[in-house]
């Protein structure tokens, strides 16, 4: 992505050479021979990557005098004709667009334009409205999902709701999926040796890896996606909540309620819910303002859900040298 945002972002051809010094991850001594030789073979590979996905790569030169031709993305060829959508399939859309918010695009593509802008290439600020960030996911999904692209292992700190103190854990991954508005890796948990899955919510702190890539292989056909459901379990198609909240408080709550039991100090609401996830969300929103006496299940989905508040504004410990 961030190649085509910097092709199409200007209307003249850019050699290899200035691509390597404007676009992320081709960074490259070009003196070195072994060095240009790794970039030239990750430059021709991208090419082809991008031919295939159908984007316009064009081949020239700016002038007659110039020695080496450069490379572009046509804007007319590459914007697409109007495309009428069926519900599901805008709904589809939508849920994808919602990861361009992540912020590494967001900087490196920045960057990137900077470097073309002090290589005084003239860049157009409109060619790439579409490609643009839109919203942020689980600080762990970028390393996570780095790591499964290069099968590499990784270690982090996981807090689960029975327990308080995150233990450590250390995980091959195979990729990172969504399942019930939730982001989850699944991979093999090299202390348990089986396969585990693990809500990005939950990770306490940075993603380490370890190892080279290419260390281990994804079983073939694997179904990341079954395998978070089972592990999840089945939706709670009748829960019956009882929630305690304050004189005037959770508005949005006591709409949600199918009956409202006034008190003296404080109202019962008795809320009928299919998702213990998502009325805990909406619970722990209101803080001190309401509070759940049942059923159990709904009670630990609110308290993991303040923990996991906790521990992402947590201060970090720095380290201290010996």
């Amino acid at each position: 992505m961030n190649l085509v945002i910097c092709l199409l972002s200007t209307r003249r051809f850019l050699t290899a050479a200035q691509i390597a010094l404007t676009v992320p991850g081709y960074e490259h001594d070009p003196e070195d021979p072994r060095d240009h030789e790794a970039f030239q073979r990750k430059f021709e590979r991208d090419k082809a990557e991008l031919r295939e996905l159908g984007v316009p790569l064009e081949i020239g030169t700016a002038s007659i005098f110039d020695q080496e031709p450069g490379y572009r993305i046509a804007q007319r060829e590459y914007a697409l004709p109007d495309i009428l959508l069926e519900p599901d399939e805008a709904a589809a859309v939508g849920i994808a667009a919602r990861l361009w918010q992540h912020a590494g695009l967001a900087a490196a593509a920045s960057s990137g334009l900077a470097k073309l802008r002090a290589a005084g290439v003239e860049v157009d600020p409109q060619a790439t409205l579409g490609v643009e960030p839109v919203v942020t996911v689980d600080p762990a999904f970028g390393p996570l999902t780095s790591a499964a692209r290069e099968r590499r292992a990784v270690g982090f700190k996981y807090r689960v709701p029975e327990v308080d103190e995150p233990s450590a854990r250390r995980l091959e991954p195979w990729g990172v999926v969504c399942w019930r508005g939730r982001w989850y890796v699944v991979g093999h948990d090299k202390d348990r040796d089986a396969t585990r899955c693990f809500r990005l919510s939950r990770i306490v702190g940075d993603v380490r890896t370890t190892g080279r890539p290419g260390a281990f292989t994804p079983p073939e056909g694997a179904d990341l996606i079954s395998h978070v459901a089972r592990s999840s379990g089945p939706i709670a198609r009748n829960g019956r909540a009882t929630v305690t909240v304050r004189h005037g408080r959770a508005a949005g709550l006591r709409r949600l309620a199918r009956e409202v039991i006034p008190g003296e100090e404080t109202d019962k609401l008795l809320i009928s819910y299919g998702d213990p996830e998502w009325l805990a969300s909406r619970i722990a929103g209101y803080g001190p303002d309401a509070r759940v006496e049942g059923p159990p299940e709904l009670r630990d989905a609110v308290i993991q859900q303040l923990k996991e508040l906790v521990a992402r504004h947590e201060p970090v410990t720095p380290a201290v040298a010996s």
